[in-house]
């Protein structure tokens, strides 16, 4: 039976939104895990495959005051890179980490949120809009 016969015109409409939910539902399925990807290849050769890090020459992400402490850097950090020293969780580092300006806005946005909700982390997610206002203060220097 189609749905024109159980519910008129108004099944075209339900069906069609169906269709479009459905068509919707498979656009998010390919960013569902980006950022885990993105941190795969872009941070865990230096962070590590469960963000904890390098002894004392890298520091951790899981688990991490840093994070939590500076949001409103992370962005730039993560477009410009960083060098100079930092502490983390009270062990002071002092290595150069690359920028990775190849990422977009939505990219840098979704590899953050990945951070931000994973290994121990528990801070509130960033929007697009937030992270492109923040990635649109970043100086032309190395991201501090």
């Amino acid at each position: 039976m189609s749905w024109t016969r159980l519910f008129g015109r108004a099944g075209l409409a339900v069906a069609g939104s169906t269709t479009l939910l459905l068509g919707l539902n498979g656009c998010f399925t390919e960013r569902q895990n980006e950022g885990a990807k993105l941190y795969a290849a872009h941070c865990a050769s230096c962070h590590g495959d469960q963000g904890q890090g390098l002894e004392r020459l890298i520091p951790a992400v899981a688990k991490t005051d840093y994070i939590a402490r500076h949001r409103a850097e992370l962005p730039c950090i993560i477009r410009k890179g960083m060098k100079g020293p930092v502490t983390v969780n009270g062990i002071a580092y002092n290595q150069v980490m690359p920028g990775h300006e190849d990422l977009t806005d939505s990219q840098i946005t979704n590899l953050l949120n990945f951070l931000q909700t994973n290994w121990g982390n528990t801070n509130q997610p960033y929007t697009i809009r937030e992270a492109s206002e923040l990635l649109g203060r970043c100086n032309g220097s190395d991201g501090q």
